[in-house]
């Protein structure tokens, strides 16, 4: 395999390392407030594009049936928020014994604590030909319970406690996530529909 069709193949890789370095030499330009307006352009449109494109890729019956994989579902929220927050805090536990700083640790069990990535689970399982549909749901179910989760995980594990804003939270995982996908399914399904006619129209024709 050449050098060019090995990176047409691990585009989404070589990506990443594009955008690392990229912010490695002008970190002020992906800052809060600078010029990519990153609390925008993240936030709201990357995600909003991203599940949006998934709604459009996908078949309403895929989504259907991804719905009905309990198993799945279950093994996932179980592996992220509870097998994963417990084996980093047994991991810490090891760690605690070095030099590593306090705070680092902290920071490392709260990471731990979080619910699943909403975009970028979406997009590697993509990459790699895997359960798409499965990993929508799973990504947005996940981020919800974890608006409940994650800050019973944090009392638990570091004993601290914060006041979560769990209207606006909600809301916003609504509006990038939910909304989103139902118009990309609508457009779908609007597309197929139109086109059905077209040919059927070209048939009778005919």
């Amino acid at each position: 395999m050449g050098l060019l069709a090995r990176v047409r193949k691990e585009w989404f890789i070589v990506g990443i390392v594009l955008v690392i370095s990229a912010a490695k030499i002008g970190p002020s330009v992906g800052v809060k407030g600078g010029p990519l307006r990153p609390e925008i352009t993240i936030t709201y449109v990357a995600v909003s594009t991203i599940f949006f494109n998934s709604g459009l890729s996908l078949k309403t019956e895929e989504l259907a049936s991804a719905l009905m994989h309990v198993k799945l579902h279950l093994f996932v929220q179980t592996f992220t928020l509870v097998f994963f927050p417990v084996a980093i805090w047994l991991l810490l536990k090891v760690l605690a014994l070095t030099a590593i700083n306090e705070w680092l640790l902290k920071g490392l069990q709260t990471v731990g604590c979080m619910p699943p990535p909403v975009s970028s689970a979406v997009i590697l399982t993509k990459a790699v030909g895997g359960n798409e549909a499965a990993a929508i749901f799973n990504s947005a179910f996940g981020s919800f319970l974890g608006i409940v989760v994650t800050p019973l995980l944090l009392l638990v594990f570091l004993g601290s406690s914060s006041s979560v804003p769990f209207s606006s939270i909600f809301s916003q995982l609504f509006m990038t996530v939910v909304v989103p996908l139902i118009v990309g399914q609508l457009t779908t399904a609007r597309r197929t529909s139109t086109k059905q006619k077209t040919e059927t129209s070209m048939f009778k024709g005919v």
